[in-house]
C-alpha cells in the first residue's frame, strides 16, 4: 500500500492509525471528532465490548450464508457504507472510489448529499463498472426548508435510479465540534465543493445551498411521501416511541443511529437502544444500526439483537485515505471475513440463526 506498505493493518482501527498519518490534523480531526467532549463517540466505541457473546457448539458450520434480504433486494452482506460527506477530503478520487468499491462488495452504498462528486456521477459510474455488478445505491437526503429544492433532489435520485432515499433526521441544527472550532474548520479547501449543488442551474428558482430544517417535523415525512415511490429510511431513530411513528408514517425503514457522535453529545450508544427499537418495530419494517462497528463480532452482537444490517461510515473513510479504491475494499473484506469467522465460532451456518440466544444477557 504504497506509503503505508510497512504498516500490518490487522483490522480496522489500524486503518484508522494509517489514515492519520496521511491526513492532515485538520482533516483528520474532522473526520474523526464528534460534539463538545465526545462522550457518545466513546460509548459507541465501548458499548460493543460490554456485550458477550455465547456461542453454541457441534452444529455443523461448513457453509457460511452471510447473505440478507432488504427491502427485497438481496444482499450478499449485511455490512452497509452509511452516508459521510466530503470523500474527497480523504482521497482525489472521492466518492467514486468508494462507490466502485461498494459495487464490488455487492454492498449499498448510502451517498451523502453532501459529496464532493455529483450524484449523477457516482450513479453512473456504479452502473458502469466492468464487473457487469448492479449497484446498490441509497440517497441520504436533508428535507431542506425550500421544498422545491428539495423535489429537485428527490428527482434526481429517481432519475439516477437511486434506489431508496435516507432522510437524516437528527439535525435540525448543526451540532458544535470542538475540534472543528479549535482548528479553525469551517469550509472546504480551495478545489472542493458541494457537486450537487453546484450542479444546479444559477438561473433555477430554488436557492442551491445546504441548510438544516429546524422545522422538520412528521408533516414533511409524510409530504415526502406523497412526492416519491422510493423507499424511504429514516436516519437519526434513538428510542422506540419514534420508530413506531416511524412505521404509522409509511416509512420503509429505520436506521439507528446518533450521528457518530458529531450532533448531540452525551446520547447513548446505538447498540444499547437497538432492543427497544426491535421490539417497538416488531419485524414490521428493517432496522440497520451504526455508530461504533470497528469488527466481525460488533456485526454479530448488532444482528443479535434485532438490526437485520449495519452501516460503518468512518472506516469508509480510513480505507479512502491509506489506500482510495483498494483501500476501501480492503475495509470491507476486512469487515465481512471477520463475520464469516465470528460465525463459524459461534456455530451459525446463516444471517437467520443470528438471535438474542447467542448473546449473555447482560442489557
Amino acid at each position: 500500500m504504497s506509503n503505508s506498505s510497512a504498516i500490518k493493518l490487522a483490522g480496522l482501527r489500524d486503518f484508522e492509525s494509517a489514515a492519520c498519518t496521511k491526513l492532515s490534523r485538520e482533516i483528520y480531526d474532522y473526520f474523526s471528532g464528534g460534539a463538545n467532549n465526545e462522550i457518545t463517540i466513546s460509548e459507541n466505541d465501548r458499548a460493543y465490548d460490554r456485550i458477550k457473546l455465547r456461542p453454541r457448539i457441534l452444529q455443523g458450520v461448513r457453509e457460511r450464508d452471510t447473505s440478507v434480504m432488504i427491502l427485497e433486494e438481496s444482499l450478499s452482506t449485511p455490512i452497509c457504507i452509511a452516508p459521510t460527506a466530503f470523500h474527497c477530503l480523504a482521497h482525489k478520487e472521492g466518492e467514486l472510489a468508494t462507490v466502485k468499491a461498494a459495487v464490488k462488495a455487492n454492498a449499498i452504498m448510502m451517498v451523502s448529499m453532501a459529496s464532493t462528486v455529483a450524484m449523477e456521477e457516482i450513479a453512473l459510474v456504479a452502473k458502469n463498472n466492468s464487473e457487469g455488478l448492479t449497484p446498490k445505491l441509497w440517497f441520504q437526503l436533508y428535507i431542506q426548508p425550500d421544498r422545491e429544492l428539495t423535489k429537485l433532489f428527490v428527482k434526481r435520485a429517481e432519475d439516477a435510479e437511486y434506489s431508496a432515499l435516507v432522510v437524516t433526521v437528527d439535525s435540525p441544527v448543526f451540532g458544535m465540534r470542538d475540534r472543528d472550532i479549535r482548528n479553525n474548520f469551517h469550509e472546504l479547501p480551495d478545489g472542493l465543493s458541494l457537486k450537487n449543488f453546484d450542479s444546479i442551474k444559477s438561473n433555477s428558482s430554488v436557492r442551491p445551498t445546504l441548510e438544516f430544517n429546524s422545522g422538520l417535523t412528521w408533516k414533511d415525512i409524510d409530504w415526502l411521501r406523497s412526492i416519491t415511490k422510493l423507499p424511504i429510511f429514516i436516519k437519526g431513530v434513538l428510542c422506540g416511541e419514534d420508530a413506531q411513528l416511524a412505521i404509522q408514517h409509511g416509512v420503509d425503514g429505520i436506521i439507528v443511529s446518533n450521528h457518530g457522535g458529531r450532533q448531540l453529545d452525551t446520547l447513548p450508544a446505538t447498540i444499547d437502544v437497538l432492543p427497544e427499537i426491535a421490539n417497538a418495530v416488531e419485524h414490521k419494517i428493517p432496522i440497520i444500526i451504526d455508530g461504533g462497528i470497528r469488527r466481525g463480532t460488533d456485526v454479530v452482537k448488532a444482528l443479535a439483537l434485532g438490526a437485520d444490517a449495519i452501516a460503518v461510515g468512518r472506516p469508509i473513510l480510513w480505507g479512502l485515505a491509506v489506500n482510495g479504491e483498494q483501500g476501501v475494499c480492503t475495509v470491507l473484506k476486512m469487515l465481512q471475513e471477520e463475520l464469516t469467522l465470528a460465525m463459524a465460532l459461534c456455530n451459525c451456518s446463516s444471517i437467520k440463526e443470528i438471535k438474542k440466544s447467542l448473546l449473555y444477557s447482560i442489557l
